[in-house]
């Protein structure tokens, strides 16, 4: 009796041990199964939204990291805007890092561009002293580095491949010439400098100041921003007017968005038929030629920078010629030409 029993007990044990095996198999089938399905529905989605661009889909696309100066300048999220719509257009890899006027997150934002393996670096530098060793690096790391609207001293230009902007000594000069031409029996005239130590604060003065070489125009003072705002350039204007008062005849302001705060403290101070002089060619520059509180706006073209800017860099990652130094043409702005002129997007 004892025998049947145990024999019953096997058979019921080898039959439990059928049906596990039978229940895994299954279960083990069907995730592989749902993989299989989730795998085919990513690549459809994956092809979908590279479609007209064949050159991102094969993951060959040039990587392209652009360095903003500042996002808060209108100048360069204008510039930065356009750069990416232009680099989709060429079907570029783009991605863009905002400094925020800060030499150190511009430092780390190249260090970013070397750890994720951009092919090339285009920066406008807040500070282009601080972050030499950082585009040293990534020279080093066989990045190819382009300067945009701002270059490096002389002395590092080794650390860049190219440089695309606006002649910016003679910008300045172009506004040396405008007051020299308004008045050739000679004035006073005030400078008010953009962002102290920036390249261009530095070039438009000097061209400024090279400008008036030899000519009856009297400076009777000359002073910098802490930083491109507009606030800081109506400081700088109200304490000229306290200090010189009747005696200004003209201001040159690096940039027509600090001309904004100059005609305001001239408007408060109740003095009229001062001569202004800015560089830039933005939105509001050419609405304060229009209006006639800006004599003149020198301009610079930031959507041709930009398109120079991406094709220096497609050329130079494929081994092609390109030039080394990019000048982009200005635009003398005066109440003459404006309505004639294309109205600038930022």
């Amino acid at each position: 009796m004892k025998k049947m029993i145990a024999l019953l007990l096997a058979t019921a044990m080898v039959g439990s041990l059928a049906a596990c095996g039978s229940g895994s198999s299954d279960t083990t089938t069907e995730p592989e199964s749902s993989t299989e399905a989730s795998t085919q529905t990513d690549s459809t989605d994956a092809a979908e939204e590279t479609t007209g661009d064949d050159t991102a889909a094969s993951g060959d696309a040039i990587k392209i990291g652009w360095i903003v100066q500042d996002m808060a300048n209108e100048s360069q999220s204008y510039s930065c805007r356009i750069a990416e719509e232009q680099a989709a257009q060429l079907g570029l890899d783009f991605t863009y890092y905002d400094q925020a006027g800060d030499a150190q997150k511009a430092t780390d934002a190249i260090s970013t561009c070397i750890a994720q393996g951009m092919d090339a670096i285009i920066i406008n530098p807040a500070d282009p002293q601080a972050v030499v060793p950082a585009l040293m690096e990534a020279k080093d790391a066989g990045i190819v580095v382009g300067l945009f609207s701002s270059d490096l001293s002389e002395e590092n230009q080794q650390y860049r491949d190219f440089f695309c902007g606006t002649n910016d000594t003679m910008a300045g000069e172009e506004a040396a010439q405008a007051v020299i031409d308004a008045f050739p029996d000679g004035c006073n005239v005030v400078e008010i400098g953009g962002q102290s130590g920036h390249d261009a604060q530095v070039k438009r003065h000097d061209g400024f100041e090279k400008g008036l070489e030899g000519s009856n125009i009297t400076v009777l003072d000359s002073q910098n921003c802490d930083a491109w705002a507009t606030e800081d350039a109506m400081a700088i204007m109200e304490d000229f007017i306290v200090k010189y008062g009747d005696q200004i005849d003209a201001v040159f302001c690096h940039w027509d968005n600090g001309a904004t705060g100059v005609i305001n403290a001239l408007q408060n101070a109740n003095m009229e038929d001062v001569y202004i002089v800015a560089v830039d060619g933005c939105a509001a520059g050419y609405d304060q030629v229009k209006a006639g509180t800006q004599a003149v706006c020198i301009g610079q073209s930031f959507s041709n920078m930009v398109a120079k800017s991406l094709e220096c860099a497609q050329a130079a990652v494929n081994g092609e010629s390109y030039e080394e130094i990019n000048w982009i043409p200005l635009d003398i702005v005066t109440a003459d030409n404006v309505d004639s002129l294309p109205y600038p997007e930022w």
